[in-house]
């Protein structure tokens, strides 16, 4: 028998939703990280044009491959060789084939608390032992070398996530060189999830290549290109496990979409028409910033990146997923619960995702005020 894994709540508190918007009530979804934008006008145009011309099938495109090793080379001055880069049906894929290949069952996996509900829920699945480390306001909800350094015995792998999830707070350069060079000395492998890169309010944001030229790297389109449906993504292994990764993916997964791929080509010089959804994001975070404290949810994780608010709401209750619930059917506004990030302290905290239009996060912030002003305190 498998192994046993915790569901991921957020999304049957988003089927709640959709079962509200059914009934005719007015939803609006800050539950999930997925920008309500779609992909890029040019690379839908091309999308169209691939339809009406090809028949498609299994593929892995080497335009693609190379226009992403441009990317590393133009956004991190780093050097990728195509042949290290594998292209998957979206980020969780990639996760899924940087674990399997990189380590053997039974291998404990060091990630931080909190952090994206399914790095735990992976590895546990794939039959690895994670370890969560506890980062606090302390350490700015980030995982620390000083941390790392700590653990004994030493983790075989650890993932980092820089902007995270649900913080959206972003690593320094330092501070990744310094958990390269401690994982470097107790033979520790990194996996970087690097899938809201692009997606930063002011810090300055690296590539844990820059830093370990043997990490395995993820990423993908459906943030920052605003591609969540297409399912693309990828991954950058080391030279030494390109040849394990090709064939762990043609046994697993095939190839990515080929539609997705002609069209992901194209979105990557679409920067113009993406910055502009980050602008919107932008001044989205700065109405909830200035509005959030107003309701008494006064700590709130400093969201350098991403597209979240983790909010303290522990003056209002000690049961994040029951206080989602209820927001959602009084208020139509659904919102992630903290337990699905944190399976120890979350009870106390709400994600908020902000990837919407500014009008929507106008709306929904009209039904929050009076909501939460005329909830009571414990």
């Amino acid at each position: 028998m498998g192994q046993d894994i915790d569901p991921f709540r957020a999304i049957s508190l988003s089927v709640r939703a959709h079962e509200l918007k059914a009934e005719g009530r007015r939803i609006l979804h800050m539950e999930f990280g997925q920008p309500s934008t779609g992909a890029p006008q040019a690379a839908i145009a091309r999308a169209h044009e691939i339809l009406d011309s090809d028949a498609m099938g299994y593929w892995e495109s080497r335009p693609l491959k190379e226009r992403i090793s441009r990317h590393y080379k133009e956004s991190y001055g780093v050097d990728v060789s195509p042949s290290r880069i594998v292209l998957t049906c979206g980020a969780s894929p990639a996760l899924v084939l940087a674990l399997a290949t990189a380590f053997a069952p039974g291998d404990r996996i060091a990630m931080a608390r909190p952090g994206y509900v399914a790095y735990r829920n992976t590895v546990r699945a794939l039959n690895f032992e994670p370890v969560e480390i506890p980062c606090g306001e302390d350490v700015r909800f980030q995982l620390s070398a000083a941390a790392l350094d700590a653990l004994d015995p030493a983790p075989q792998g650890v993932i980092i996530a820089s902007p995270a999830n649900p913080t959206g707070t972003i690593i320094p350069a330092g501070e990744l060189a310094a958990i390269a060079a401690v994982a470097k000395a107790k033979g520790i492998r990194i996996i970087s999830d690097e899938i809201y890169h692009g997606l930063t309010y002011g810090p300055e944001i690296h590539s844990m290549l820059e830093f370990d030229r043997g990490a395995y790297i993820v990423n993908s389109f459906s943030k920052y290109f605003s591609m969540a449906a297409w399912r693309l993504g990828w991954l950058v292994s080391p030279d030494e496990g390109v040849k394990r990764t090709g064939a762990y993916i043609g046994n697993l997964f095939l190839t990515a979409p080929s539609l997705a791929q002609h069209a992901g080509l194209i979105a990557m010089d679409s920067r113009e028409e993406l910055d502009g959804h980050v602008e919107v994001y932008r001044k989205n975070r700065e109405l909830l910033l200035e509005t959030l404290p107003k309701l008494g949810l006064a700590r709130i994780a400093p969201p350098d990146g991403a597209f979240y608010l983790y909010a303290d709401v522990s003056r209002f209750t000690n049961d994040s997923l029951a206080f989602c619930l209820k927001l959602l059917e009084d208020t139509g506004v659904a919102t992630a619960p903290g337990v699905d990030f944190d399976p120890v302290e979350g009870n106390r905290f709400v994600r908020f995702s902000f990837a919407l239009s500014t009008p929507e996060i106008e709306e929904a912030l009209e039904k929050l005020v009076p909501w939460f002003a005329a909830q009571s305190t414990r």
